[in-house]
């Protein structure tokens, strides 16, 4: 049985969660004034929901499934009342998804997307069942807050245009830009940033029994808080009475609302340096906003907005209770060390396997499942689970699983593995070779003079060792030649060493040198691989052809892509590689940027004339291609041939574009990925997953030759670049006569 999103109800007599006990997840709630009695609420079977939102009296529970449907169980009529459904949520936004009830738990607020791809904000009347859209959709509006005073409704709104401009090109972006929006419920309510008298109201005088007489409206005032006040809305011109907080604008989260206080989370700027991510409030009253901790990653407010659960999750989690007000530490840490749990492994296998199929059933983007009998695949695989005798083996029998979609990205991992202790390895940088009874150093490996971004050990200035000379000891212990020379560094990585050197195989004469080793050799050897491929297009184009390698389309990728491409504008033709493409995010960005076509130039007296736009190269394109790139390296060479850029010269991808967005971990921390969108063409055709972009001149790999140090994809990428180039030479107008004017 598992149990998931526990919430214990304001009244703390109730903690509702979903539980799989009847075989599917189900709202479920368990009554501490009765012994701890359980309750399961609905029957929904298949699918999963999130988080569970308890209104103020204790009588009812909003949640989201993974459908998107937003729903309110009602204890009173033990009814599900359907509230409404999103339109563009993904895992990350359903697992953060949240909803605000009024204090009177007759409205509930909640923002999601709209059909112009921004989120708007709504309010549910749950007397009326009615739904109202309260904000239009024009800007982004989030995490919408009700006052528990009944008088504002609070927001975040992504509307402040501040644009940040790129050092390298003339683009831009607008991080950073969300505010804080307040908007009176009621017409008749003043603006909680109206302006204010500063006149000084002038004292009475007492009056004999004044002071029995505030006892007693202070006493009124007691009885009066039992009774909970009606929350009442004006929908009639909501968005006008709309006004933004004094906080400035930034990347904000979790807004919350306690009585004269809005409370939220102050992350990062975009580009900042800064790691703290303060939790804040803004005090209506003194219009001010204080710092209630300088760092936390995630907080939560009790429900009588009182206290906060802080917490930290950097190396071992830890939370502390602490008061809503300034300058609070985390201290009297909660005794997480003292919570214990006894694991079942065979029984929680079963749990971990049977969520996977679940997930794989409820999340992937085709219902009928490829074709394929999902049901039938549940008792097939589940009868190896008998034979699992460790957690990699209940991993091996999902990825068997999910295989049986026949679909890309379908990946599993994680969970209570066992491993084994692990030491880096210090590494130089270095070709190594045996001779004459000892290790030498074959070749330096260096990339392009001008990158500084990593170098080996042994290149760096002062380091006076050359290729051919032999490393006879580290840290004094002679290498044993027995062993593969790493053998000497293991644990040494990033660690400041002695090496014994000598131009010959002996330690006579020998001298020693420190260096600080490397723990990976990876971009160093990639950097040198780039470097070489361009040395060779540049060798063999007189010049005239440059060359851009395209490692991913993740940040990596993008960074390589920007770095030897805006260097190389001034080319004739240009060879963009993307072959061992790894994929990640979408690369549209990647094919604008290719395709800028000429605008204009300008003329000036003195110096060169210059093009527009200025970053943008305007001759003929190859791309390389190949088997091994795949996902959104099946995407960048589609795109680059929808846009007719070029040919595409190689072999055809891999072949993976039903793409995955994230769902729930498994219980264990495990997890399984499950592919929730496939790409099809504007011509209504699927992408051939599993086949992937045809090149449109073949070129087959040849590892033998790569190996020896050639490259024919490459060779045939110049041979067509310059070709191209003599065809369709780049645009360059000759600027014309001067005018008399």
């Amino acid at each position: 049985v598992a149990e998931r999103y526990p919430a214990w109800s304001p009244d703390g007599k109730f903690a509702a969660y979903w539980s799989d006990k009847t075989g599917e997840y189900e709202l479920t709630v368990k009554e501490f004034e009765k012994n701890g009695e359980e309750k399961t609420l609905t029957s929904f079977g298949s699918g999963y929901r999130y988080n569970i939102y308890w209104s103020p009296d204790s009588k009812k529970l909003a949640f989201i499934d993974q459908a998107m449907k937003i729903k309110i169980y009602d204890f009173d009529s033990d009814n599900i009342v359907d509230v409404d459904q999103g339109l563009y949520m993904y895992e990350g936004a359903l697992r953060n998804f949240s909803v605000s009830w009024s204090s009177d738990s007759r409205w509930l607020a909640y923002s999601r997307g709209v059909d112009n791809r921004q989120t708007a904000v709504f309010i549910f009347d749950a007397k009326d069942n009615k739904l109202h859209q309260v904000t239009s959709g024009f800007y982004s509006d989030n995490d919408p807050r009700f006052d528990p005073e009944g008088k504002y409704l609070y927001y975040l709104t992504s509307r402040t245009f501040k644009p940040v401009y790129s050092n390298f090109d003339n683009t831009f972006i607008y991080p950073n830009a969300a505010t804080i929006a307040a908007v009176p419920l009621k017409k008749d309510t003043p603006s909680p940033i109206a302006p204010r008298n500063d006149e000084v109201e002038l004292k009475e005088d007492k009056k004999e029994g004044d002071d029995d007489k505030k006892k007693d409206e202070e006493k009124d005032d007691d009885e009066k808080k039992e009774e909970v006040k009606s929350v009442e809305i004006d929908f009639d011109g909501f968005e006008n009475r709309l006004v933004m907080l004094s906080p400035k604008a930034g990347r904000y989260a979790n807004l919350q609302a306690v009585k004269g206080k809005v409370i939220y989370h102050k992350l990062p700027n975009s580009g900042s340096a800064d790691e703290d991510k303060p939790v804040m409030y803004y005090d209506l009253k003194e219009r001010e906003e204080k710092t209630i901790i300088k760092n936390a990653d995630d907080f939560k407010v009790s429900a009588d907005g009182e206290k906060m659960l802080v917490a930290k999750f950097k190396g071992s989690p830890s939370f502390s209770v602490i008061d809503i007000k300034a300058d609070q530490k985390m201290k009297d840490m909660l005794a997480l060390d003292q919570m214990e749990m006894t694991v079942d492994p065979k029984a929680e296998w079963e749990q971990i396997f049977t969520d996977a199929w679940r997930l794989e059933r409820d999340y992937f983007y085709d219902p009928n499942m490829h074709g394929v009998d999902w049901n039938a695949m549940k008792e097939h695989y589940g009868k190896l689970l008998e034979d699992a005798v460790t957690r990699w083996d209940v991993n091996y029998v999902i990825g068997e699983l999910i295989g049986e979609m026949n679909a890309s990205h379908t990946y599993r991992g994680g969970g209570d593995i066992e491993r084994g202790k692990r030491e880096n390895t210090g590494l130089l940088g270095i070709d190594w070779e045996l001779n004459d009874g000892a290790f030498r150093i074959k070749k330096i490996i260096t990339g392009a003079s001008w990158d500084s971004e990593m170098r080996s050990p042994l290149a760096q200035s002062g380091i006076e060792v050359k290729e051919g000379d032999y490393i006879l000891a580290v840290n004094g212990i002679p290498l044993d030649i027995s062993k593969e020379p790493y053998a000497a560094f293991q644990g040494l990585g990033d660690k400041t060493v002695q090496l014994t050197v000598n131009d010959k195989p002996e330690l006579d004469g020998a001298k020693n040198i420190l260096v600080k080793t490397l723990t990976s050799e990876s971009r160093l050897r990639h950097l040198a691989w780039i470097e070489g491929n361009r040395k060779r297009v540049e060798e063999a184009s007189n010049g005239k052809v440059g060359y851009v390698y395209v490692r991913s389309t993740g940040t990596d990728g993008q960074s390589e892509l920007i770095r030897q491409f805006i260097s190389q504008i001034d080319k004739e033709g240009m060879i963009i590689d993307e072959r061992f493409n790894s994929g990640g995010q979408i690369p549209d960005r990647f094919v604008e940027m290719l395709d800028r076509k000429p605008l204009a130039f300008w003329a000036v007296r003195d110096g060169r004339n210059w093009q527009w736009p200025p970053v943008a190269h305007f001759g003929p394109k190859v791309m390389l291609i190949n088997g091994w790139s795949g996902s959104g390296g099946d995407a960048f060479p589609d795109y680059f041939k929808k846009r007719e850029l070029g040919p595409l010269i190689g072999t055809r991808t891999w072949g993976g574009l039903i793409g995955y967005t994230g769902v729930p971990n498994l219980i264990d921390g495990g997890r399984v990925t499950v592919p929730t969108f496939r790409m099809y063409d504007p011509d209504g055709k699927w992408f051939k997953e599993g086949h992937g972009v045809d090149p449109d001149i073949e070129v087959m790999d040849d590892p033998t030759e790569m190996a020896n140090g050639k490259d024919p994809q490459l060779e045939a990428a110049i041979s067509e670049t310059l070709k191209l180039i003599k065809e369709n030479p780049p645009v360059k107008p000759n600027q014309p006569a001067y005018e008399k004017r």
